[in-house]
């Protein structure tokens, strides 16, 4: 591989620092993806009373993440590329490498922040520079912990990041009008209130 050389000098990096960096990349690599769990779930609950474009968009970012891995999966199957850890010899990993048949293109990790970034930024445009940022840093963790070449990083980004907001901006209309139709729903009022879906003041024609 073109990158194998930069994958050996960052894992050569990520071995010999301290061992509470090393601890908390260990922990960090999979806890963003908890952050954007709560980011999406802060996005939904911020969206209740907002326009129902806003809440389509929030309801959409979890359904575009999930696409996108299950993308990744299918690209994983046919590309079948081994992990560096295992491929490669003489080299330490933070974390152990998967069992073989977990294969390496694209990086699930990275394709999943990628897509909960972009799908954060169309909920909700704010935490845009925040959820770019959080998405390459949870992204380049995976080199560093071992267990990706940064191909495989920068594969799974674009995959997420390009895939997501499609997916969000073609499904859009149509869940925008479903929202519309389930606020006017009056019988249905406090079930509705409850889960989000009450209409939002720019609603209100």
């Amino acid at each position: 591989m073109v990158d194998d050389g930069v994958y050996r000098d960052v894992v050569e990096i990520a071995a010999s620092a301290p061992g509470w960096v090393r601890s908390l990349a260990e922990a960090g690599t999979d806890g963003v993806l908890v952050v954007f769990a709560a980011l999406m779930a802060a996005a939904w609950w911020r969206a209740r009373r907002a326009r129902a474009e806003g809440m389509a968009a929030a309801l959409l970012a979890p359904v575009a993440v999930v696409a996108c891995y299950v993308v990744s999966e299918l690209a994983k199957a046919v590309v079948r590329e081994d992990r560096p850890c295992r491929g490669l010899g003489g080299v330490t990993t933070i974390v152990p490498c998967p069992a073989y048949g977990d294969w390496s293109w694209p990086s699930n990790h990275a394709t999943l922040v990628a897509a909960a970034a972009a799908g954060l930024v169309l909920a909700w445009r704010a935490l845009a520079p925040y959820a770019v940022a959080l998405a390459l840093l949870g992204g380049g963790s995976r080199v560093f912990v071992g267990v990706h070449y940064p191909h495989d990083v920068v594969g799974g980004l674009l995959l997420g990041g390009l895939l997501a907001p499609m997916l969000v901006l073609a499904l859009r209309g149509p869940v925008t009008t479903l929202v519309l139709r389930l606020r006017g729903l009056t019988w249905s009022r406090p079930l509705l209130e409850a889960s989000g879906f009450a209409s939002g003041p720019a609603d209100r024609r």
